[in-house]
């Protein structure tokens, strides 16, 4: 059976046959292809005084035109859609956390020897005050020994908003596929309408 001239089929083999063109949005001359031209007009590309273009179909699948019930409107040549998409935050819906509700336990290392500085410092911790003539001032509490036991942990109020970072790969949106040519009928039946 003769295929209709723009007629696009599914082709296991890596050529196209004779009387068919890959659809790989190849630009045709008018003058040798009129009646496809006729047929398929600028809808795929080219300039319309000279030359035309052919569906490309390469990691594309194709799709029906028009407009379905709930779906937005395709036109014919029509090319939409991408391989992969970067995610963002406003592609998630909203999701909030509530840090008064959460608690967290503090534990202060502490010495029982006596404290030999008033100034705090990383190697230093809590130690057992030292006020050796009573005037209360520049009390050391600090001291570089070890710690000897740790202040009973305490319950510690949060605030703020907790976020979760990404890496902003791309997901991909493909289908499983396995790749096939695409082909159309450069020759055949003049299509009639009905």
């Amino acid at each position: 059976m003769d295929p209709f001239l723009g007629e696009v089929r599914m082709f296991a083999g890596n050529f196209a046959p004779r009387g068919w063109a890959f659809c790989q949005g190849q630009l045709l001359p008018i003058r040798q292809y009129t009646a496809l031209f006729s047929l398929l007009g600028t809808a795929y590309g080219g300039d319309g005084v000279n030359t035309f273009g052919l569906p490309d179909l390469r990691g594309r699948s194709p799709i029906g035109t028009g407009q379905g019930p709930g779906l937005a409107g395709v036109d014919i040549g029509e090319k939409a859609g991408s391989e992969s998409v970067s995610l963002t935050a406003n592609n998630f819906p909203p999701m909030a956390v509530n840090l008064a509700a959460v608690r967290a336990t503090v534990a202060v290392p502490v010495s029982n020897g006596d404290a030999d500085s008033n100034l705090p410092a990383t190697n230093r911790v809590l130690a057992k005050s030292v006020d050796a003539d009573g005037s209360g001032v520049n009390v050391s509490i600090y001291s570089e020994s070890a710690a000897t036991t740790t202040l009973a942990p305490f319950q510690a109020p949060l605030s703020g908003v907790a976020t979760i970072g990404g890496a902003s790969i791309p997901v991909s949106l493909r289908d499983p596929y396995l790749g096939v040519s695409m082909i159309i009928a450069t020759e055949g039946i003049f299509p009639s309408r009905n």
